[in-house]
């Protein structure tokens, strides 16, 4: 992730295990906090559905793999879920280490879980409890950051391994990834809101792909924006940031999610958070997958 001139190539920092961390730079972090904003700029949509959706499946033991700065994650301590949240980013985290220290007076937020882990080495840096977690998230396109480097997917069937071995039988797996199906054929996203934030930073997106051996590879988006500044008087600081995503098809991301549970699930699409059915559902902007474990 760049904060400076979309054009400019930069390396990406590297989390723990090797996992390549795209908000590695400190400040790339704070710029995509103030984008997504804080758990009251979550939209009421979201955290309907979500919330809804767990105490259905009667959750209470939540992991969130991909808790970033902790939004998902504080709006669900705070709907009393136990939670334990982990990623790969240590700059990421620390916005919900802060957070928890800030609430830590709080008996939920006092007992809040979280650890920096990597998707590749999850089942050695959580401690599963019993026989898995009633609930397993990983949400806001979360999972499309991890890169294909050998080019054969095994990283991914890996990652995906290890997150559905957390899962408890009867739990479930929530998670999500932008409809690239649409932006491969169109070369851009589908219109229509973020479900995710409700940002009200003024906004720009390019939407690129890059493509090796006639495959897409890489689909980058290029996030302009503008940023207060503390005094209110200066005009808001114009700030860049480079997002890069593996673009995984719906019926791709289906099939290794059935590999991932070994064929033992009961799976679920969501399109914008509407059941999904393909050639009659409107273009959706997320896809949202809920897998639940069977015995």
């Amino acid at each position: 992730m760049s904060v400076d001139s979309v054009f400019r190539t930069r390396s990406l920092g590297v989390a723990a295990e090797g996992l390549p961390d795209q908000y590695a730079d400190g400040k790339a972090a704070k710029v995509w906090q103030l984008y997504i904003g804080d758990t009251q700029s979550r939209t009421q949509e979201y955290k309907t559905w979500v919330v809804s959706l767990l105490r259905e499946h009667g959750v209470k033991r939540v992991l969130d793999v991909a808790c970033g700065t902790g939004i998902d994650s504080i709006m669900l301590v705070e709907e009393g879920f136990n939670m334990v949240s982990v990623d790969a980013s240590d700059k990421m985290l620390k916005y919900a280490l802060k957070a928890r220290w800030d609430r830590r007076k709080e008996p939920a937020f006092d007992q809040w879980v979280i650890e920096e882990a990597n998707w590749l080495t999850l089942t050695e840096d959580v401690q599963k409890p019993g026989g898995g977690f009633d609930a397993v998230i990983c949400l806001g396109n979360s999972f499309a950051h991890l890169p294909d480097f050998k080019g054969d997917q095994s990283d991914h069937k890996l990652a995906l391994l290890n997150i559905a071995s957390m899962v408890r039988p009867g739990g479930v797996l929530i998670i999500d990834h932008r409809n690239y199906d649409y932006i491969l054929e169109t070369g851009k996203a589908p219109q229509g809101k973020n479900i995710y934030y409700k940002s009200d930073l003024t906004q720009d997106i390019t939407t690129s792909v890059l493509w090796v051996n006639s495959k897409p590879h890489m689909i980058t988006l290029d996030y302009t924006i503008q940023v207060p500044q503390e005094d209110s008087q200066k005009a808001p600081e114009l700030s860049k940031f480079r997002l890069s995503y593996y673009p995984h098809k719906l019926e791709q991301f289906k099939g290794l999610l059935n590999e991932a549970f070994n064929g033992k699930l009961e799976h679920s699409v969501y399109g914008d958070f509407q059941t999904y059915v393909p050639g009659h559902s409107k273009a959706p902007c997320y896809f949202i997958h809920v897998c639940k474990k069977t015995t």
